[in-house]
């Protein structure tokens, strides 16, 4: 079930008072048996692969903590290195079988072809399992985390399976680290009210965020990008400038949504966004965008290839594996695989490029701490982020060719002639998507400053339920029941 449909409405409530009615011994098997319900309710067959995954990483945690205990130190390390290969040459073979087996079967019968080979490997018509990625890494990040004696195993098979499964965070994340959430199943948490309503504010702005601002994007992206030979210039930078909002509110959206349901019943989840729109430089952006993702790879990917340890030579081509890989994890499409690489690019030509940045700063005396200074790197920052968004939202290598020539056609003249409003969006929706993305501004510089749920209990009782309301009426009116409300699945379900 998704998190904005009348299924989540019921199921959510009802997992939260039984929660807090049940005997709290039992309650980790009460979540454990939600979790999957919850990720039955899409396919059940599928949580055949979520338990498989879940037995071999927790047998994997058993057997790699069994050879700590052998006096022999070389036959010790043999031994936990198998167990962590075969953990991962599982898991990751699963995930490769569903997600890029007949990418790269495409690949290969297309490289045939051209070499008038006769090869042709099988295509199976697979439906790519809801989540796979974001638990499959979950789980092996448990893993590494026994392997290096971060953690102990976890020897409670269903706290484990928890774990894998928890249903807030178990189809778009964040991805949780043992270390951060594994523990939590073993306390007790007790019905908080003023924790409860804070976490039931943040489930409401990432509702807000998903029906009211994300949705309605869509709609004129959906336009440009599905037809991208009847639109040029404007046209496109547009919806792809719209593109950038639409996915921060929409994964963002997901993500408070999950982080406010797990703290309803006292669970921690870890931020997985901060303001990324106001980086001032690429790096930057990567602290601050899907972060527990960008953890996942600095800590289990780019360190173990040797960081920035080896030298810089070394460190840019650490960067740029990691960046391509990211694509390639984000979907199984040479355009995915062109966005994560354009990202490692931006880090390698920031980092070379310093030097001679620095020398022009302290030559012509450029202020570095002024406003207009770090507003141009925003700025600049978000140009780079959102030209590599349109490959990532391009449907395929030949669609971004064509958006690519068409991008530097411009007729200025359909910012006057109401040609705007030809892109999907009427001229109220198109005013109503701007209002939108002007909020969601407005909220990202409050919390740069303060914890905006913070700030709002902070106010009297008639504007705090000024705001409440005015908030669920916006997504009722506008959003859910408003004239060209399209409802769309969650952008980082097909991941």
């Amino acid at each position: 079930m998704s998190f904005n449909s009348i299924h989540f409405f019921i199921f959510f409530p009802v997992v939260v008072l039984t929660y807090f009615i049940i005997p709290r011994k039992t309650r980790w098997i009460w979540l454990l048996l939600s979790s999957y319900y919850f990720y039955m309710s899409w396919n059940p067959k599928y949580s055949i692969l979520l338990a498989f995954s879940t037995m071999v990483t927790y047998l994997s945690g058993l057997l790699i903590d069994s050879s700590n205990s052998i006096k022999d130190k070389q036959v010790s390390k043999q031994l936990k290195n198998f167990w962590l290969f075969l953990s991962f040459i599982i898991n990751l073979g699963i995930l490769f079988f569903f997600k890029y087996y007949n990418f790269f079967s495409g690949l290969i019968i297309t490289t045939s072809s051209f070499y008038k080979v006769n090869f042709s490997p099988p295509i199976f018509d697979i439906l790519l399992p809801i989540g796979i990625s974001f638990y499959t890494f979950q789980a092996l990040s448990y893993t590494v985390d026994v392997y290096r004696g971060d953690i102990p195993c976890e020897r409670n098979l269903g706290k484990y399976a928890l774990f894998v499964s928890f249903f807030p965070q178990l189809v778009a994340g964040p991805i949780e680290k043992s270390k951060d959430l594994l523990h939590q199943f073993n306390q007790t948490y007790n019905f908080d009210h003023e924790r409860v309503k804070n976490s039931l504010i943040r489930m409401l702005w990432g509702f807000f965020k998903k029906i009211f601002v994300a949705d309605r994007l869509a709609i004129l992206v959906n336009t440009v990008y599905n037809s991208p030979n009847d639109y040029f210039g404007f046209q496109i930078i547009i919806a792809t400038i719209f593109y950038a909002f639409q996915i921060y509110s929409d994964f963002s959206a997901y993500s408070d949504i999950a982080i406010g349901a797990a703290n309803v019943m006292g669970f921690n989840l870890t931020t997985n966004f901060r303001q990324p729109y106001f980086s001032k430089s690429i790096k930057e952006f990567w602290k601050r965008w899907h972060i527990t993702l960008g953890d996942w790879f600095r800590d289990y990917l780019y360190i173990p290839l040797g960081g920035n340890r080896k030298g810089k030579v070394r460190t840019y081509i650490n960067i740029v594996i990691v960046f391509l890989i990211s694509g390639l994890w984000h979907g199984a499409s040479i355009t995915f695989i062109i966005w994560g690489l354009l990202h490692g690019i931006y880090q390698v030509v920031g980092n070379l490029i310093m030097p001679v940045k620095n020398y022009v700063i302290k030559k012509f005396n450029i202020r570095t701490d002024v406003f207009s200074y770090k507003l141009l790197q925003v700025i600049i920052t978000f140009i780079l982020v959102d030209f590599a968004w349109m490959f990532f939202r391009a449907n395929s290598f030949i669609d971004i060719k064509i958006l690519l020539n068409n991008l530097f056609v411009f007729n200025p003249w359909i910012l006057a002639d109401g040609s705007l409003y030809d892109l999907g969006l009427n001229s109220k929706e198109f005013f109503m998507s701007i209002i939108g993305i002007v909020i969601i501004l407005i909220v990202n510089i409050l919390e740069t400053r303060s914890n905006i749920i913070n700030m709002l209990s902070a106010q009297n009782l008639l504007f705090r339920w000024t705001v409440y309301v005015t908030t669920v009426l916006a997504i009722v009116v506008f959003g859910v029941y408003g004239f060209q409300y399209s409802e769309q699945q969650f952008i980082y379900f097909q991941f």
